[in-house]
This record gives structure tokens, C-alpha cells and sequence, in this order.
């Protein structure tokens, strides 16, 4: 039978569409014909190509080796084709006193994770994830520091379903000087909670998560890994701190290298589970201004892009869903808890 489930950090409505429910099986991916180079000349990103990308922000190098050269093992570049540029003034201007606009001001920025050409984040060692997250970490908080912006957004899309559009290993970031609406419709209804109940949504959420123990992926000392009540999509997955933190910058390097293990480990699980499946992931954070507030708690959210959203979803905002989440995250969880914790 179907449901209909609401998220409640988020107010979001999903359908889950029991008559249509597929098992977690059934969605593995078709594994790719032709499996990818470790190199590939023609691409930007691949050692030896530095030179077809803008100079390098930040680069993890060999001692011996030269800036934008070859001997990296991660680089952070600007884009090629950003959609923001540093340039600019934060004056907002009406146009036939309706119409706003204002300079495309900001900063946009592409990590490129490894030299070889066919990682992923489910493939790679747990200490290159851990370099990765330590880089989002201090761009996060180096972009910061500079008074024009208030929200830095990392997110990683792998595969074209998930608007990919080089194959090579990378995630990237985006300072803008505005807080998106979508930001800020999460941040009202976490201040609307707090302001009800006293308490953070998503603390509260963890704790009801950890009680009902059905959709708990993985749970370590720091973090709590699970498939929301109200998924949007097949093992949607979410990675909370345990402790209360609104903001990403605030945490630790060792916090941060915990979360990058619980990333490793339930993407790599994902991939047994799923093969070479295509998926977005982003950091949701408050604003800087609104770093240490009691009501909102960074998160990452995982959504494989294994079903296509289509006219009801564009046109009512709910999404439908084929999986339960019950089942999808105890599948997801046997297959994490067998894989163990790696190196």
C-alpha cells in the first residue's frame, strides 16, 4: 500500500509507492562497456594536462614537483567556465523598479581528487577521502573569511543523470553572497522547530532514528548514517554529527576525518551493492552568520540517481519513490557492516 511520508526538518512531502515498490536488488546498475583509462590524454584534469585548467588554488604535491605541473596527488582549481567570478559588488539593483538584479559575484572552484582517471569516492583509500573532506574543510572556512559571501556549497555530481560532465574524480564548491532560497526555507522550518519544541530538528531526528532502528545504515562514535523517513529517492542517505553543530566550518580536523570514513564506507558499499550507479552529494550548512545557532545542524545527503523525477514531481514538488527506505537501508547496512571499516 502506498504512503504518503513527510520529512520533518524539512516539511517536504514524499509518496512511497507500495504497488510500484521495488526490492533494493532490483536497482543495480548495468556495469559499463567500456571501463574507464586510469589516464586519459584528453582529459583536462588527468596529470600532465595541468595546463588546460585555470593555475591551481591549493595542491596536495610530491616535495620534488612544481605548481601546475605533475606530482599531485589532489589539486584545487578555479572553473574553467564559473558560474560566479570574484568580481563585482554586492549592490543589489531593480530594474523597472520589479526586476532584480545584482553582479555575478562569487567564487567557484573545482576539486580534482586523485591523478588516476577511474577512482571514485567508493573506490578510493580511506585516507584519500580523508584528504578530500580536509580540503573541503579548509576552502570551506578559507572562503570564509571573506565578508562578500555568506554560504559556501560543496557538492559532487558523479555520472551525466547526475549532471556530470567529465569522468574524472572531482567535487566542487561555491561561495555565492546571497543565501539560497532553498537554505533558507530549511533554516525557517529548523527555527520554526526549535522555537516549538525547544530543540534542534535534527538532533531530535537522530535521536527518534537511533530508537526506531530501521533505517539506520551505520552508527560510529561520531556519526549516524541513515535513509530518511520521508526518502525522496532509492537509498537517499543522510550523515549527521551525533553532537550538535550547525555549521561544517566549525569542526575539527579529526572530526573530519571520521565523517570522511563513514562517507567511504557507505559509498563503497553503495557501489557493491549498486555498481558504477550515478549520484549527487552536498554539504548542507548554515549561512556564516548563523554558525553557532542552537536550531540547525550540518549534514551531508547522498541521492542516487537511480529514477527520474517527472511532471508530478516538477510540477507538485512531491516526489514519488519506489523503495521503501525500511528496506533499502537494511540492505545498505548489511552490506557496510560486512565491508568493515577498510584502510
Amino acid at each position: 500500500m502506498s504512503e504518503l511520508r513527510q520529512n520533518r526538518a524539512t516539511k517536504r512531502w514524499v509518496i512511497v509507492a507500495g504497488e510500484r515498490a521495488r526490492r533494493p536488488d532490483d536497482f543495480k546498475v548495468a556495469e559499463p562497456t567500456k571501463p574507464l583509462p586510469i589516464h586519459d590524454p584528453l582529459c583536462p584534469f588527468c596529470p600532465g594536462n595541468e595546463s588546460k585548467t585555470p593555475a591551481e588554488v591549493l595542491a596536495l604535491r610530491d616535495p620534488s614537483s612544481s605548481a601546475n605541473g605533475p606530482g599531485w596527488q589532489l589539486r584545487v582549481v578555479p572553473n574553467k567556465f564559473p558560474a560566479l567570478r570574484p568580481v563585482g559588488d554586492l549592490e543589489r539593483r531593480e530594474e523597472h523598479d520589479f526586476f532584480r538584479k545584482m553582479d555575478g559575484l562569487g567564487v567557484h572552484e573545482v576539486i580534482i581528487e586523485s591523478p588516476r582517471h577511474n577512482e571514485s569516492i567508493g573506490t578510493m583509500t580511506y585516507r584519500k577521502v580523508e584528504q578530500i573532506m580536509l580540503i573541503y574543510r579548509d576552502r570551506y572556512i578559507q572562503l570564509g573569511t571573506d565578508p562578500r559571501f555568506q554560504l559556501v556549497t560543496i557538492f559532487r555530481n558523479q555520472g551525466q543523470r547526475a549532471g556530470t560532465s567529465l569522468a574524472h574524480p572531482h567535487s566542487q564548491l561555491i561561495a555565492t553572497p546571497i543565501v539560497p532560497s532553498r537554505t533558507r526555507h530549511m533554516l525557517e522550518e529548523a527555527m520554526r522547530h526549535y522555537d516549538d519544541w525547544g530543540s534542534c530538528v535534527f538532533c531530535d531526528m537522530i535521536r527518534e532514528e537511533l530508537a526506531a532502528k530501521k533505517r539506520i545504515v551505520l552508527e560510529t562514535a561520531d556519526f549516524v548514517v541513515f535513509e530518511p523517513f520521508a526518502s525522496r529517492v532509492p537509498f537517499e542517505t543522510w550523515i549527521l554529527p551525533k553532537k550538535h553543530n550547525a555549521s561544517f566550518g566549525n569542526i575539527s580536523a579529526g572530526e573530519t576525518r571520521k565523517c570522511a570514513r563513514a562517507l567511504r564506507r557507505v559509498l563503497g558499499s553503495m557501489h557493491r551493492l549498486l555498481g558504477d550507479f550515478d549520484y549527487n552529494y552536498h554539504i548542507s550548512t548554515a549561512p556564516f552568520k548563523d554558525a553557532n545557532e542552537s536550531y540547525y545542524h550540518w549534514h551531508i545527503s547522498i541521492l542516487p540517481r537511480l529514477t527520474t523525477q517527472a511532471g508530478f514531481e516538477l510540477g507538485s514538488g512531491i516526489y514519488i519513490t519506489v523503495a521503501f527506505p525500511e528496506d533499502t537501508a537494511r540492505y545498505l547496512a548489511r552490506s557496510v557492516k560486512e565491508g568493515g571499516r577498510g584502510r
